[in-house]
Parts: C-alpha cells; sequence; structure tokens
C-alpha cells in the first residue's frame, strides 16, 4: 500500500508540472504509482481522492468538476486536479 504522503507528493509534482492553467487526473496520479503492466493503479483511486481532498482542504490545489472549482465535500464523481492559483496581490 502506498504511504498518503507519496500519494501526496506525486499530486504536487504533477500538478506542479502541469501548471495553474492544466488540470490532470487522479487516474494519471494512481497510474505514475503503480508499477506497468499492472492495473493495481484502479485500486488506488480512493487513496488518490482522499490525498486530493486533504491537499484542497490545505489549499495547495482545486478540485474540479465540469471544468470548475468545487468544494472538496462536493467532489463525486469525475475530478480533476489543478494546482490552485495564488490570489491576487491586494494594494495597499
Amino acid at each position: 500500500m502506498q504511504d498518503s504522503s507519496d500519494i501526496e507528493a506525486e499530486i504536487r509534482r504533477q500538478t506542479t508540472a502541469a501548471g495553474a492553467q492544466a488540470s490532470i487526473s487522479p487516474s494519471d496520479v494512481a497510474q505514475a504509482l503503480s508499477p506497468p503492466p499492472s492495473e493495481a493503479w484502479r485500486g488506488k483511486l480512493a487513496a488518490v481522492r482522499r490525498a486530493a481532498i486533504r491537499l484542497a482542504l490545505a489549499g495547495e490545489i482545486d478540485i474540479l468538476r465540469k471544468g470548475k472549482p468545487v468544494a472538496p465535500a462536493a467532489a463525486k464523481g469525475v475530478i480533476r486536479l489543478r494546482l490552485r492559483a495564488p490570489a491576487p496581490a491586494s494594494d495597499p
């Protein structure tokens, strides 16, 4: 079983590589953590989704449904993950 910190690190790596304008699929993360040609990645999807929810609650990523950010509690069905864009700097 994959450690949750390994899963979170892979989500961070892939979302950072994709940038704030692109998103990744949780299955991409699960597949990256499973040696090919294994189908074991499918069993890791729930753990990837749980890790994504933790990172979203921490403000690191956005969880998307139909291209729009959703609250982590609403992360049901098909989702994608995106690096959260930094908040715009406010002028003093």
